[in-house]
């Protein structure tokens, strides 16, 4: 099962503050400075743990992000509960791999502030055959398969999203403000080593 790629923060990391904070205006990629005043959309950083739901149009498979950690029990339940082979079936799904995060209580310090009873998983990213899809069609199969998708914050550019980041801005999943904002350009985008362009921001990635 693919892993789900890493994310790199907007900005390089400042080594005077034990890289607990960043350097602003320092970007990681020449291709976040480049498209900076572009249109990206931003989409709430869910803090939890990274789940993979692989459907091979015969059986679905849970992975974490890496095979050294194992799924928390009241995840992997709740996973089985929510992802039956029976829930693919009624609309022919093609084999796909749904990447999320499985989040609430007992999952990270602070998830009891999402779900203070229980545990969940929210829908991100689905990739088809090699192709990330986009935001409609992300969508269009989490109604299919009855799943959260993470909210859309915002739209706007680079600026624009570390000004809600500094400023902070309310969670629309937990009763604690968010962790962070994810972007993405409007348009799906890669760089020269066919990586995806897509960024972070955490609140806490800047001094207060």
């Amino acid at each position: 099962m693919a892993a789900y790629h890493k994310i790199q923060t907007v900005f390089l990391r400042d080594p005077a503050a034990h890289y607990a904070t960043v350097l602003e205006g320092q970007f990681v990629t020449p291709e976040f400075e480049y498209l900076k005043q572009n249109t990206w959309m931003f989409t709430e950083k869910v803090d939890g743990t990274n789940i993979q739901v692989q459907w091979n149009r015969e059986s679905v498979e849970f992975a974490e992000k890496t095979d050294r950690v194992d799924i928390p029990t009241c995840l992997r339940e709740k996973l089985q509960e929510m992802f039956a082979p029976e829930v693919f079936l009624p609309w022919e799904a093609p084999a796909l791999t749904l990447y999320g995060e499985g989040y609430g209580a007992r999952i990270q310090r602070g998830g009891g502030t999402y779900i203070p009873d229980g545990c969940s998983f929210i829908l991100f990213d689905v990739l088809v055959k090699g192709i990330w899809l986009e935001r409609q069609d992300v969508e269009d199969i989490a109604n299919k398969l009855h799943l959260q998708v993470v909210p859309l914050v915002g739209k706007g550019t680079l600026y624009k999203a570390i000004e809600m980041v500094k400023r902070g801005y309310p969670s629309q999943l937990r009763r604690t403000p968010p962790e962070g904002i994810v972007m993405r350009p409007e348009v799906e985008l890669r760089d020269r080593h066919g990586e995806r362009i897509i960024t972070k921001l955490k609140m806490k990635d800047f001094a207060r």
